[in-house]
């Protein structure tokens, strides 16, 4: 079974129906659901998505995402070790911190960073241990 890694960045453009990385995303979802593949989030890029939906909407949004994607992700907690190395990523490279909890994530893991944002583009074309699956438009 393949794994990957779910950044923000793809909850957010599946949510907003942006192709082609809602497509890919809503794949990857029905996926789980066959048993195909397995989704982990970590707790950081969770917390983003909450906040990301409040602010779009509200709060009972963001709950009812969160309750459509909970069985279908793995939550990643933020360990003292992952917490340092999202924070030693956030100070090499011009990402956001949630950035380096996915990448750090992905990284720990071995499995591929699902995303779109071209801050972490830039960083993986240097980081070669973060491997990505890009479902942004091409560049």
């Amino acid at each position: 079974m393949t794994t990957f890694i779910l950044d923000t960045w793809a909850i957010i453009a599946w949510l907003k129906r942006q192709k082609p990385a809602s497509e890919r995303t809503r794949e990857l979802l029905k996926g789980v659901e066959r048993g195909d593949c397995r989704l982990l989030i970590n707790i950081v890029n969770v917390g983003e998505i909450f906040y990301v939906c409040a602010k779009a909407r509200n709060i009972a949004y963001s709950r009812r995402v969160l309750q459509v994607l909970q069985p279908r992700l793995t939550t990643i907690s933020a360990s003292d070790e992952l917490v340092m190395m999202a924070a030693s990523l956030k100070a090499k490279y011009p990402i956001s911190y949630a950035d380096g909890f996915a990448a750090a994530t992905a990284i720990t893991v071995g499995a591929p960073l699902v995303t779109g944002d071209p801050e972490l583009a830039a960083m993986a074309s240097v980081e070669k241990t973060l491997r990505l699956e890009w479902i942004g438009r091409p560049n």
